[in-house]
């Protein structure tokens, strides 16, 4: 390097005077973006300028320019704000004076050690809007939809209840679990209590549910869901030894939405009562393929598909209604499993009380409160036209009270399914 580098005021040879000082061309200045400075992240740092004013290398071969006023003057005011601003003082010459200096890393971040940020930060949570903050409903959904979003008045708190409903039926599942939905007579909205809750359960959880009409006197469960009984649980028995996959299974069940249902035998010329030994075979074969099996226990309690219905029930739903028939089926019903050796399986009960039927000259709330006294949760499930019609069930015209409810009645399912085992053990 010699008298052509403009960037040196060297002696091209001993004795000689310096060659005049060549002074290169102002570039515009450039920002900066500063990652963690203090203007914040993303902002241009200030006072940065290209090419720098002092150039610190040194080649060797030439030597420090003397001080002159104007770096006299320079060194002053450094000196000054290093007596304002210690910080500043402490760092190193390269760093204030390199034109891409490398982002210093916060005081605070300094002492958490070396690696202070976590790929565990990079989640769902922390990098999207959260889909559970936006209203789904009411007023606060109106309003974030007129503003295009840009006014979110969050969920209230009848919608944060609704989420945390959801949360429990979504609770993990370990093993299958069977749920029998029974009375001890019919004519108070079972089937349709069987079939709405298998539905909810299915499209909030997502896994395999299914549904299995046990009534022997040709039942409706078939026709509230899906119409078809083309194929029943007979076709299922007879084949049942060459079934061995899901798909096998499937074909002899229809679907509803989610929910995969197994119809009974509905010609009466030809369909046989369904034996408790068929119903177990039916009911272990679905086991192994569905998380959720849910029993229309049919028409009473009295048939001979009880007996393993509720040995293998792990839950048992019972209906009625708060009208003093009603209340005093589901008061009956209860009674019976006491009687008959499932005094576990009545105190773990769920009484569901289906407001279909209602008088304003029955308390209500002494109903609700006697059935508190003997098993784990009482719920109410409200009048609602489009199931009192007794046709086709479809849930898009049910009320949002009634699905509410439904999703209750999921819920108080799901606390009863079972720890894993190693959870038990600890």
């Amino acid at each position: 390097m010699g008298g052509n580098n403009m960037f040196q005021q060297g002696w091209d040879e001993e004795g000689a005077p310096p060659a005049p000082r060549v002074e290169p061309r102002p570039r515009p200045q450039e920002p900066i973006v500063a990652l963690n400075g203090k203007d914040g992240i993303g902002k241009a740092a200030v006072g940065l300028k290209w090419p720098p004013e002092n150039n610190t290398e040194d080649d060797g071969q030439s030597p420090k320019e003397e001080p002159t006023a104007t770096t006299s003057t320079a060194s002053a005011d450094a000196e000054s704000a290093a007596k304002a601003n210690p910080e500043s003082a402490a760092t190193p010459a390269a760093h204030r004076d390199d034109p891409h200096p490398v982002a210093e890393i916060p005081a605070e971040l300094k002492t958490q050690g070396p690696r202070y940020l976590s790929s565990q930060t990079l989640n769902h949570d922390s990098l999207t809007k959260h889909r559970a903050d936006i209203p789904q409903y009411g007023w606060r959904r109106a309003v974030y939809r007129m503003t295009g979003g840009l006014l979110n008045p969050g969920i209230g708190e009848v919608e944060k209840a609704r989420q945390q409903l959801r949360e429990r039926v979504r609770r993990r599942l370990h093993a299958p679990h069977r749920v029998a939905v029974l009375s001890v007579k019919g004519g108070i909205g079972k089937t349709t209590l069987t079939a709405c809750i298998g539905f909810a359960m299915a499209d909030i959880r997502g896994d395999q549910v299914s549904v299995i009409d046990a009534n022997p006197d040709a039942g409706t469960l078939a026709d509230r869901l899906t119409g078809d009984s083309s194929v029943n649980i007979r076709h299922l028995l007879r084949d049942l030894d060459k079934l061995d996959a899901l798909t096998d299974v499937t074909s002899y069940m229809t679907l509803a939405g989610r929910l995969k249902v197994l119809a009974s035998d509905q010609d009466p010329a030809t369909s046989e009562a369904l034996t408790a030994k068929e119903y177990e075979r039916a009911a272990r074969l679905l086991s192994k393929y569905f998380n959720l099996v849910f029993t229309d226990c049919g028409t009473g309690i009295s048939h001979d598909t009880m007996t393993p219905t509720l040995e293998m029930a792990h839950s048992v739903v019972v209906i009625g209604s708060p009208t003093v028939d009603g209340s005093s089926r589901a008061g009956h019903t209860l009674d019976w499993l006491e009687s008959h050796g499932y005094t576990e399986q009545a105190r773990n009960a769920i009484v569901v009380l289906n407001c279909k039927d209602s008088s304003d000259e029955v308390d209500e709330d002494r109903i609700a409160e006697h059935f508190r006294t003997r098993v784990r949760a009482v719920v109410s499930l409200p009048h609602d036209p489009h199931l009192a019609s007794g046709g086709r069930i479809d849930f898009r015209r049910l009320r949002l009270s009634t699905k509410d409810v439904l999703t209750e009645i999921g819920a108080f399912i799901a606390d009863g399914f079972p720890e894993p085992y190693s959870e038990r053990t600890r």
